[in-house]
């Protein structure tokens, strides 16, 4: 086991490979890990603070009672991940990511970024994603129901379904063409 310590600070870590690991009570502020995997591992009561992850994979990763604050992950597989074990989420941001499989029902997750990603078949059901930024994201038969997306933007993000009477949209920004897509709710015909 690489972390013989509790706490790490401004470290950065590289090429680090685990499977089916139980990481527990530690503490990463301000922490880099490039080229890293976490294959079914188990974060128990860990923080992360302002790090960052690039490179990396983090596929069925459980965060249990962990804290997330101020991260961000880009071009990583965070794929699987019951992000509602964790205990507390703030500032996440994903680019160029692959989120599928994963699920984020009832959290708040004001401000989140997930730009330029995948998220196939992702659970958002009464999220508070409101002034989220979705940009040219994927969202291929991921779950929108009491979701709050206000001011939230999906500008060049395709695939989604999003019913405009069971989400909450005020000021949300969709592009064309994939904004007919919020057309699929209402009993219309459209010649």
């Amino acid at each position: 086991m690489v972390f013989t310590r509790d706490i790490y600070y401004q470290e950065k870590f590289s090429k680090l490979s685990f499977a089916k690991e139980i990481i527990k009570s530690k503490d990463f502020e301000e922490c880099e890990f490039s080229n890293c995997s976490f294959i079914d591992c188990r974060f128990e009561s860990c923080k992360f603070i302002t790090c960052k992850f690039s490179n990396c994979i983090l596929s069925s990763v459980k965060p249990v009672s962990c804290l997330f604050r101020e991260v961000s992950f880009a071009q990583s597989k965070v794929m699987g991940v019951d992000w509602t074990a964790a205990a507390h989420l703030t500032d996440l941001e994903f680019t160029d990511c692959q989120i599928n499989y994963s699920n984020f029902m009832f959290l708040k997750l004001p401000k989140i970024k997930i730009v330029n990603c995948e998220v196939k078949e992702v659970d958002f059901t009464e999220s508070d994603l409101s002034y989220g930024d979705f940009r040219n994201t994927d969202f291929e038969k991921s779950k929108f129901f009491k979701t709050n997306l206000t001011n939230a933007d999906f500008k060049g993000a395709k695939n989604y379904f999003i019913d405009t009477k069971n989400n909450i949209l005020k000021k949300t920004r969709f592009s064309l063409p994939e904004a007919l897509s919020l057309l699929n709710c209402l009993d219309i015909i459209i010649d």
